[in-house]
């Protein structure tokens, strides 16, 4: 039934927990794990770069790098992809094009007016998916 599950992952605390919980999810169910990380080009975008985030495309083939490595312990069967754009639109766009079962993302638990403004990409890829979605709150919050 899931046989292939998708991690979106930007790199943060809460991304890593999503990895750790998807790698069981695909050991256990015997399941191909394909990662994708988005090169963030969104209204948002900018408020996301300082002088410690100049450099999105890097910072997403990182994530992919680091998430890879986890999942290559386990040896699981990996695809890794970079995406450009509004994380959530890319994001369901890969579940979409590649028949993707379910979709495994971190939040970050924004809450308030900075949920307002900037929104949550977790709760746009819920309302957006073709397929179920895990969400794995940032614990270390």
């Amino acid at each position: 039934m899931y046989q292939d599950l998708l991690l979106a992952t930007d790199g943060s605390d809460g991304a890593r927990q999503a990895t750790e919980h998807a790698i069981e999810l695909a050991d256990r169910l015997g399941a191909t794990l394909h990662i994708v990380s988005v090169s963030e080009d969104g209204p948002h975008s900018s408020e996301k770069q300082d002088a410690m985030r100049s450099d999105p495309e890097g910072e997403a083939a990182e994530a992919l790098e680091e998430a890879e490595r986890a999942a290559a312990q386990r040896d699981l069967e990996v695809t890794t992809t970079v995406r450009h754009g509004v994380p959530q639109e890319e994001i369901v766009d890969v579940a979409e094009v590649n028949a993707i079962d379910m979709i495994v993302v971190g939040t970050e638990g924004r809450t308030g007016l900075d949920h307002l403004v900037v929104g949550s990409v977790a709760e746009e890829i819920v309302r957006n998916a073709p397929v179920p979605v895990v969400t794995v709150r940032d614990q270390t919050e």
